[in-house]
């Protein structure tokens, strides 16, 4: 198993691919503590994680709030002794709005969840990594933050940009103390998230949703919106050993709709 005997650490766990990287790491044979603001949702995967005979906890956090960032790393080390992994992939979505209509002060609150809530807990399980000499941090970022996406969120995709800048950086700096840090650009993630997003959207256009879900997937190399259960083993092979000499690295997962040069 891919991830055996490892103790990772999730945060931002909600319908999407938060829950299939923790079900899947839990799979993989990690013992898994998630985060997230509604503890009803993570409960819920707790269960699930569990009846399938794996291993894990959870605690309402939110990344905005030092403390409870550190109450879920403190709740890890006590149920489980040890952080091996942390993905971060909390963050708010911010408003679809162009330039000219977006509330710019607003980005403050999506600046402070997406980037300022992933240093906060790698601040958090930095001193346990240190102590028991390494550890691995991902931080999930948006292909938005390379490609405008027209109508999308100004400021999740400004908030993404500076996690993946901020993820460099704190590679530098953890490298030292066997702490590698990278980051996951994301695409499109098909799942129950995106297929609202387009049911939403055939309603308004009159298409259907698999006319939408066509058109999207045929600008994409690999001609499908790559599904959230494998995104979320890309972004877990991150805190596997098979990454061990990879730090400061930024990887596109998008099926090829946008590659960098």
């Amino acid at each position: 198993m891919l991830l055996k005997d490892k103790v990772i650490i999730i945060t931002g766990v909600g319908p999407g691919m938060g829950q299939a990287m923790a079900k899947i790491a839990a799979q993989e044979g990690a013992k898994v503590a998630i985060g997230a603001r509604k503890k009803d949702f993570l409960d819920k995967v707790v269960a699930e994680i569990k009846a399938a005979g794996g291993q894990a906890i959870a605690v309402a956090t939110d990344v905005s709030k030092r403390e409870q960032c550190d109450a879920l790393v403190e709740a890890t080390v006590k149920a489980f002794g040890r952080v091996d992994g942390l993905v971060n992939s909390a963050y708010a979505p911010g408003e679809m709005a162009s330039f000219d209509a977006a509330d710019v002060e607003g980005w403050k609150d999506s600046i402070d969840v997406t980037c300022l809530g992933a240093v906060r807990m790698a601040q958090a399980v930095a001193p346990y990594m240190k102590k028991q000499g390494g550890g691995a941090i991902v931080n999930v970022a948006t292909m938005q933050a390379q490609q405008h996406l027209p109508g999308g969120s100004l400021s999740y995709a400004v908030a993404k940009g500076a996690l993946v800048t901020a993820s460099r950086q704190l590679a530098s700096e953890l490298g030292p103390f066997n702490i590698r840090v990278n980051a996951t650009r994301m695409g499109w993630l098909w799942g129950e998230t995106v297929r609202n997003a387009l049911e939403g959207m055939a309603q308004h256009t009159g298409a259907t949703v698999d006319a939408i879900k066509e058109g999207v997937a045929s600008k994409i190399a690999l001609r499908v919106i790559p599904p959230e259960e494998e995104c979320a083993k890309t972004v877990l092979m991150f805190v596997s050993d098979y990454t061990k000499m990879v730090a400061g690295g930024v990887l596109d997962v998008n099926g090829g709709e946008w590659m960098a040069p």
